[in-house]
């Protein structure tokens, strides 16, 4: 059960109207999951969802690896909704559903290109380790080069902070869902 109060748009003060209308009207689809939480902070939110709109629409990666890096991240942190909204997006974006799913599990997934593999691997190592081993980044600093391992990198950590926030706020799914993850 969500641990905030709802806010309706009529309660909230102007600065966090603005930045409601400009995530409502973006390409989001609207205000849910983590600026929710976020909403309260307005002055916060207006920064963090500049660094959002980038790391999730203008890297150097396409939509099928970000959001696998996102999948991975949430799998990492049992995040319910960051799961529930991305898997979709990662399927239309290309990534195959085998991998999706073994992902869910928990499970390496089987059949992944290079690249699916050296972002697999880096991500893994981040959220497991810490660090990255010298192979690891050398294969993912091959496969993407520096600028996309700073992208990557930072991709990691905003959906660690949007996992965080979604769990200890338990910004779950929507009601009548199903959460998606074991955890």
């Amino acid at each position: 059960m969500n641990r905030l109060h709802p806010l309706e748009f009529s309660e909230l003060n102007e600065s966090q109207k603005s930045i409601y209308e400009h995530i409502d009207s973006g390409p989001r689809g609207g205000v849910a999951g983590p600026f929710l939480a976020w909403l309260r902070c307005p002055d916060f939110l207006e920064k963090l969802e500049k660094v959002s709109s980038h790391l999730r629409y203008g890297t150097s990666f396409p939509p099928r690896l970000s959001e696998f890096a996102i999948l991975i991240t949430a799998r990492f942190w049992g995040a319910q909704y960051e799961w529930y909204a991305h898997a979709p997006i990662a399927i239309k974006a290309g990534l195959s559903e085998e991998i999706v799913e073994s992902v869910r599990k928990d499970e390496t997934p089987e059949n992944m290109n290079e690249e699916e593999s050296a972002l697999y691997n880096f991500c893994q190592q981040v959220h497991k380790n810490h660090f990255v081993s010298d192979d690891v980044y050398a294969t993912a600093l091959d496969k993407f080069g520096e600028k996309a391992l700073v992208e990557l990198t930072s991709l990691i950590g905003y959906y660690t902070i949007v996992s965080m926030t979604l769990n200890v706020f338990n910004l779950d799914v929507p009601e009548g869902e199903t959460p998606p993850l074991s955890v």
